[in-house]
């Protein structure tokens, strides 16, 4: 049976200017701020703003009646809810033209593990989930048995629960 090749498809995109003192400083700030890797993490979360910024762009477009604009806005809108990056009260998409990067990295685990007290430092944050120290359970859901996870830059569920 011949095997078939992924599909693959762009998880960031490097900056226009490599060497724009503004956007240079703003990257290290983050990446100390937040305990990031590197510069491709920034850029990661920034490519998945951009690309829910340009929906909710060519929604707000369309008519308020039209189905599309219905169907996808909310469907964007609860997306955005469930990982708390936006308020229930703020259930529009002009507001999520008015999202930041920031929004998007305080909901990382490595940055959630930090702000519990469970680490010492942002950067301990990291090292206890790459060792498998942080389990992480799911609220409302049958499965009660903690999942171990280590994966520093996952985007943390408004229900999910850390132990």
């Amino acid at each position: 049976m011949p095997r078939l090749p992924l599909l693959q498809s762009k998880t960031y995109t490097t900056p226009r200017r490599p060497y724009e003192k503004e956007r240079l400083d703003q990257e290290l700030k983050l990446i100390g701020e937040y305990g990031l890797r590197n510069k491709r993490e920034v850029w990661r979360v920034k490519y998945t703003l951009a690309k829910m910024r340009k929906s909710a762009r060519e929604l707000l477009t369309l008519d308020e009646k039209d189905g599309k604009r219905l169907f996808e806005g909310n469907a964007l809108l609860r997306r955005l809810v469930r990982i708390g990056v936006l308020d229930e009260g703020k259930m529009k998409l002009d507001y999520v033209l008015g999202l930041k990067l920031e929004d998007f990295l305080e909901r990382r685990l490595q940055t959630q593990v930090f702000k519990l007290g469970l680490a010492k430092s942002i950067h301990h944050a990291r090292i206890l989930i790459r060792q498998r120290h942080i389990r992480l359970f799911r609220i409302g859901h049958l499965d009660i048995s903690p999942t171990p996870i280590n994966i520093s830059s996952k985007t943390l569920n408004w229900e999910s629960e850390l132990w």
